[in-house]
């Protein structure tokens, strides 16, 4: 496996029970307590996932998130002690990919960070789609629109791949969730309905007259993108 991990959490006893315990599981793992420590290990070599925490010195976890998402696509799950759903629905407006509230098992973390990496390396085996003016390279893991690169962070690529991979079929937020996360998430949990705004707003797809993605009122979404190449 050996895959990389970088923690950036003010908790160093919490920090020193993760790198051993992710050794386990052979997981390679760099803890900082400060987030411009962060900013450097990144600069310095991009790691595979990132646990990010939101209670920080300096700057909250939302702001670095949202720095991180300036210039890196790289799989952030974040830690939040209230574990509260607005929490969630802000961090993830700002490119996070999961959240786990504290005190948490060592064990659940491992099997989020082992679901997203699981589906990193599915996403790598596939190939790449048009749908008109879209492209889709899962690959490359990059999207283009018009001939142009869009920016997509790691939730909003997992999510638009479901679709794609699905076209013409309606799904519904627990489906959806289940597919891009594998594990299951609180009732009414708005997750779904922020990940599909940003990705709509970046592939410039008017809910009223969509080009990509349809509202099934009361149920879901379904992607209507008409297939023009592989």
């Amino acid at each position: 496996m050996n895959e990389n991990i970088l923690i950036i959490d003010d908790d160093g006893k919490l920090n020193n029970l993760l790198i051993d315990y992710f050794s386990k599981f052979g997981f390679k793992t760099t803890a900082v307590t400060h987030p411009e420590e962060g900013f450097k290990v990144l600069r310095r070599r991009l790691p595979d996932i990132l646990i990010l925490d939101v209670m920080l010195p300096g700057m909250d976890g939302f702001e670095v998130c949202k720095e991180i998402r300036r210039e890196y696509s790289v799989p952030i799950i974040m830690l939040t002690a209230r574990g509260e759903v607005t929490d969630r629905i802000v961090g993830l407006e700002l490119g996070a990919d999961d959240y786990l509230p504290k005190p948490f098992e060592p064990r659940e973390l491992v099997a989020r960070i082992q679901s997203v990496l699981r589906r990193s390396s599915e996403n790598l085996k596939s190939d790449l789609v048009k749908f008109g003016r879209l492209i889709v390279d899962f690959k490359k893991r990059s999207v283009l629109l018009d001939g142009r690169p869009v920016d997509l962070t790691a939730a909003e690529f997992e999510i638009l791949s479901v679709f794609v991979k699905n076209p013409g079929r309606v799904l519904n937020r627990d489906q959806i969730l289940e597919k891009i996360r594998g594990i299951e998430w609180e009732p009414f949990n708005r997750s779904v309905d922020v990940l599909m705004s940003r990705l709509r707003q970046k592939l410039n797809d008017d809910p009223k007259n969509p080009s990509f993605f349809k509202t099934v009122w009361g149920t879901g979404y379904m992607f209507i993108g008409e297939k023009t190449g592989r």
